[in-house]
């Protein structure tokens, strides 16, 4: 069950190979990354634990690729099996005792390599395939998975080592590029960091350990290894780091010894330093008591351990995410819709049904995605013919234009010769009329507001995905959708004109809403003269008033006209005269205006005329503000709903340009390819982790 889990994590990092491993691929699998500086053993402690020479040695930067090592042991049934493979791969160089261990990779797939030189060869020329020659470095990874019954199964990711100065032909960022990549790799959640340090430096000083503290401070995915012990200065040891009392981690620290150069140079086996490497834990004072926890096997061993644990963990989550992307890109590709095998017209036809069928839904209400966020679509024209247009009718106030003294100057103009006896109809006609006037300017301010939601919901409808596939198309249609509603503004602005001027024309005042003249006369008169009520001190009633006026009272009126005729409309005009220039009876001045103090008949004749205008202008409001928004309804709104498909069609269907226009866009072309990448490789992972 355990090499199981490892073989699935192994199988989804060959599956999820062709995003690259980097920050394009969706799932973090769980892996054991190898950090360390040039110097710190890193390429050594990986030959240990698989056994064999087999990774690229030489001076500079040599691992510039990262390396995904999966490790698989071979039962001793498997090897029966391999014997026929053995004896009928095409590729020779077999070694003694290499029977039972081969390599693979991802990149040459059904080859085995069992001279592991070749398999040094391979990782040099790979390389060197993506990279370059000048040493430069790819965050593309290799996959090798090395099959043999002395390893225990792993994953490694071997990473390359960490360096300050450029060599050659190195960009002179080469520090900056490793450890962006190294940093890459290890920040993700699911990777344990193996951090290789040389034992005969100081630890503070690793740069290894310095990069794992930066992504894991506390030490919780972090194990370390220490090399060259054997190298440190007699009488010193590591078992204070052991001991986690330096810099402590979770997994701790195991010790392990590598072969020198001068091992290398003299064709020393790792069997045989693996012996000896046994032998000096086993035999040293410090570490003989604990031996079993030193050197590459009990490594390799925790390091499975730690590894299966690890994966048991993520699993779950593991399997959630792909099944998560899978869906995305799923939708994504159906969103972008199949590569072009329709006829320009189908293309066309779909497009202008959809575009139809969406701008209709948004007006009703019955969008495919509706937003709590905000409103959108009808509900945004209702907000302009409820909230913006009415509030705008119903702030036209008649008397912030009309002063009294306008008023008292048409009441004498339309009275013509005779003064007339009671208040005119016609002054109040002519001023209600005048005000009527002002509701266009709102009325049309209405509909542009309109048109400008109508364009609102074209740009809502042609930002979704499968419009942008066909970006000559979806200009046509956007072009001639604005064209239309120019077009139908036209007779919709003649229509809600005609609305205000039909009220301007017939002032109805008849209508059973407007305020009476008799009711109007008795608000005024009760507001200049109160009656003074007197009660009836035995009963507390009302006394009846008796309608004759008094002598006094009559006096008074006599009084008071007399004094009006002096001060009345004209009394301004001949007050500065004196006698003799009266007698002379001098022209008109050819401006007449009024500048004497009002009487209190034209106050009271004024403030009639003033409460009819308000009264039939409130009317007047209401109606205005409940028509208009029908007459934009039926003329621009429903009007567009009927009409906008067969007039698209008329225009976009037999156009001699269509099949320029129906070609894909470079950026839906390449969306696509990579989402059928995706798809692919994200069916195949779920296939694989469904397995367990």
């Amino acid at each position: 069950m355990d090499e199981t889990l490892i073989a699935t994590i192994n199988k989804l990092q060959d599956a999820l190979a062709p995003l690259g491993g980097g920050s394009s691929s969706p799932v973090d699998l769980p892996q054991i990354t190898v950090v360390g500086s040039q110097s710190s053993g890193k390429s050594s402690v990986l030959e240990n634990i698989v056994g064999r020479d087999f990774l690229p040695r030489g001076t500079g930067i040599v691992t510039r690729r990262p390396l995904v090592l999966q490790l698989i042991n071979r039962r001793a049934s498997d090897k029966k099996n391999d014997l026929l493979d053995i004896n009928t791969s095409s590729h020779g160089g077999q070694t003694e005792n290499n029977q039972d261990e081969w390599g693979e990779f991802l990149h040459v797939p059904g080859k085995k390599f069992y001279n592991f030189e070749d398999i040094r060869n391979e990782i040099v020329r790979e390389t060197d395939a993506k990279t370059g020659k000048n040493l430069g470095i790819s965050p593309v990874p290799i996959n090798l998975r090395i099959y043999s019954p002395h390893v225990l199964t792993l994953t490694l990711v071997d990473l390359p080592g960490l360096t300050k100065v450029p060599v050659g032909d190195q960009p002179k960022d080469i520090e900056k590029q490793i450890r962006d990549m190294i940093m890459k790799f290890i920040s993700k959640p699911n990777a344990i960091i193996l951090s290789v340090n040389a034992a005969n430096t100081d630890l503070a000083n690793s740069d290894g350990l310095k990069l794992a503290r930066e992504v894991d401070p506390e030490g919780s995915r972090t194990i370390g290894v220490l090399t060259k012990v054997d190298l440190m200065d007699q009488g010193t040891d590591v078992i204070d780091i052991l001991a986690g009392r330096v810099i402590p981690l979770r997994f701790g620290y195991v010790p392990v010894i590598n072969r020198g150069q001068k091992d290398i140079e003299s064709k020393k086996t790792i069997r045989d330093a693996l012996k000896d490497e046994k032998a000096f834990f086993e035999s040293h004072s410090s570490y003989r008591a604990k031996a079993q926890y030193c050197g590459t096997p009990y490594l390799a061993k925790k390091l499975n351990g730690i590894l299966l644990a690890h994966i048991k963990g993520t699993l779950p989550d593991i399997k959630m995410r792909i099944e998560h992307s899978l869906k995305k890109y799923q939708q994504e590709l159906s969103l972008l819709g199949p590569e072009m095998s329709e006829s320009p017209t189908s293309i066309a036809l779909n497009m202008i049904t959809n575009f139809t069928k969406d701008y209709t839904g948004i007006l009703d209400g019955e969008a495919k995605e509706l937003t709590s966020q905000e409103l959108s679509g009808g509900a945004r024209i209702s907000f302009v013919f409820h909230e913006i247009y009415k509030n705008g009718i119903n702030a036209l106030d008649p008397f912030d234009q009309i002063r009294d003294g306008d008023i008292r100057t048409i009441m004498h103009n339309t009275s013509g010769a005779a003064p007339s006896l009671f208040v005119g109809t016609q002054a109040f006609e002519v001023l209600v009329k005048q005000q009527i006037r002002r509701m266009e300017e709102p009325s049309i301010r209405c509909i542009n507001l309109i048109f400008d939601e109508l364009v609102r919901i074209l740009s809502q409808i042609i930002s979704q995905p499968q419009y942008s596939r066909y970006p000559g198309l979806k200009e046509q249609l956007s072009q001639h959708f604005i064209q239309y509603l120019r077009e139908a503004l036209i007779p919709t602005n003649n229509f809600v004109t005609d609305i205000i001027k039909s009220e301007e024309t017939y002032v109805n005042t008849a209508h059973p809403d407007l305020l009476k003249g008799s009711q109007a006369m008795a608000i005024v008169e009760d507001k200049f003269h109160p009656k003074q009520v007197q009660l009836d001190p035995k009963t507390g009633k009302p006394i009846p008033q008796t309608a004759s006026p008094k002598p006094s009272q009559t006096a008074t009126t006599t009084t008071t006209t007399s004094q009006e005729d002096s001060n009345g409309f004209f009394g301004g005009f001949f007050s500065s005269k004196n006698k003799k220039r009266l007698q002379q009876m001098e022209a008109p001045p050819p401006v007449l205006r009024a500048t004497g103090t009002m009487t209190e008949r034209e106050t009271m004749e004024t403030e009639v005329i003033k409460l009819l205008i308000s009264s039939y202008y409130n009317i007047v409001k209401r109606t205005v503000a409940d028509v208009v928004p029908k007459a934009i309804m039926l003329k621009l709104i429903n009007k567009s709903k009927d009409d906008i498909q067969k007039e698209l069609l008329e225009k976009m269907y037999n156009n001699p340009d269509l099949g320029d226009l129906v070609k894909e866009n470079e950026l839906t072309v390449q969306k696509r390819k990579e989402c059928i990448r995706m798809v692919e490789v994200l069916r195949n992972a779920s296939e694989i982790v469904s397995s367990v």
